[in-house]
């Protein structure tokens, strides 16, 4: 199933929470090797851990915040109208509550979440 977006674009609903989109306006190479190196980056995550290699985690961690900061996702927000960053906000509180009701059970707008 893919993940319900925002009118706005700013932001995908997972399990009812709010996660910032990337940025539109990247080039889409450039979008495309930032994928590919948070992907590579995650990958060196899961490794260090399963080694139990604390330096190579946290410099895995490093490169994982680093794109996601490049992508859009973490970091100062890509838009400029001076809206705040509600990720991590549940999406049936606040400014989407609306449309996330709208969404129905499929997209869990409809499901009562406490």
């Amino acid at each position: 199933m893919e993940h319900p977006v925002t009118p706005d674009g700013r932001y995908l609903v997972v399990r009812g929470r709010l996660w910032r989109c990337s940025d539109p306006s990247l080039d889409p190479a450039e979008r495309q090797r930032l994928v590919d190196e948070l992907m590579s980056a995650r990958s060196a995550k899961g490794a260090a851990l399963r080694a139990g290699d604390d330096d190579a985690r946290e410099a895995a961690r490093a490169r994982v915040q680093a794109a996601k900061e490049a992508l859009g996702e973490r970091g100062p927000v890509w838009w400029d109208d001076g809206a705040p960053d509600l990720t991590r906000h549940l999406a049936r509180t606040g400014p989407y509550a609306a449309w996330w009701a709208e969404q129905g059970e499929e997209a869990g707008g409809g499901v009562s979440r406490s």
